[in-house]
């Protein structure tokens, strides 16, 4: 039987981590690296995944972005036919769909489609923008004959989210690292134990310097911002990368425009539902900037300028 190593890269250090992994464990010949656009990266995720190619010697293979175009039109059409019988005005109608329109942006066009940004109880992002292309890519490796099998390595620890060690944790002190997805696609999570210290580690056996972002302040890389973000990171993120604020600032009116409620935002507060108008990215922003309890401004984080190295993982000192 021909099986293929395909690594799924994102630029973070637990997938970096996870492809030092298979080049030590598995013959170069059957690896492939493959990393999925998702239209919301930090500026130099490209330039880190050409970093990471030279340094390791390997070739990573970016997928096409996802292309939502047929899904917003079969949206257009929905609401022209049953907006009106939800009491919706014409002119609701009418605004809307002129706001559903395809981009070309996979993240922003998937939320213009679903009218919503994904949370952290409907992470619908990373099923449509990850999961299904890399599961089509693999898919495509086996009918084409190019392997009989494909097992998908994937960069994830238990201790990342009480989510992850809930859906990952096995019975008593097994994990599941090897599941048969179907297809002839088995899923392979060979860092499931690791600590975030292990991955670092990893990097600097390799000779791998990490993505410059940890060295940012940031706890995750990748989307900018990503939708877990917490309060620290989206003020490091509006300090030194305030474009991206802006940003996520515009796609919320884009995606608002299009919802029947004209509403939208990036970071959904359960505790603000009854105040909508402090939704919104830069009323979150203004949010990471207080103390505890969200109350008070913290005028020494506010004014303290971001400094030359901080790192979340102690990478700094």
């Amino acid at each position: 039987m021909t099986i293929l190593h395909v690594v799924s890269v994102s630029g973070g250090k637990d997938s970096a981590a996870t492809s030092i992994l298979a080049l030590e464990t598995q013959p170069r010949a059957s690896l492939r690296f493959v990393a999925c656009d998702t239209g919301n990266e930090h500026d130099n995720w490209h330039g880190y995944l050409a970093y990471m190619e030279s340094t390791l010697g390997i070739t990573i293979t970016v997928l096409p972005k996802r292309d939502f175009s047929e899904q917003i039109a079969r949206k257009r059409e929905y609401v022209v036919k049953h907006w009106p019988r939800k009491g919706c005005s014409q002119a609701d109608i009418d605004r809307s769909v002129r706001a559903l329109q395809p981009t070309g942006n996979p993240f922003l066009d998937l939320c213009i489609w679903k009218g919503r940004f994904p949370s952290r109880k409907a992470q619908f992002c990373t099923q449509e923008l990850k999961t299904i292309p890399m599961v089509e890519h693999q898919m495509g490796l086996i009918d084409s004959g190019q392997c009989d099998a494909v097992w998908s390595w994937q960069g994830v620890r238990i201790d990342e989210s009480e989510a992850r060690r809930a859906r990952l944790q096995g019975t008593g002190a097994c994990v599941k690292a090897f599941e048969e997805q179907g297809g002839g696609i088995y899923t392979y999570r060979p860092i499931l134990r690791w600590t975030a210290a292990d991955a670092f580690e990893a990097h600097r056996i390799a000779g791998l310097e990490p993505n410059p972002l940890y060295l940012q302040g940031m706890s995750r890389v990748g989307c900018m911002p990503c939708i877990n973000a917490g309060k620290d990171e989206l003020l490091e993120i509006s300090k030194r990368f305030p474009h991206h604020i802006d940003r996520i600032a515009y796609w919320e009116m884009c995606v608002g425009m299009a919802s029947r409620r004209m509403q939208a935002s990036f970071f959904p507060d359960p505790d603000r539902d009854a105040h909508l108008n402090k939704r919104g990215i830069r009323n979150m922003v203004e949010w990471s900037k207080t103390k505890r309890g969200g109350q008070l401004v913290d005028w020494i984080r506010l004014t303290e300028e971001p400094k030359a190295c901080e790192s979340a993982y102690g990478l700094c000192e």
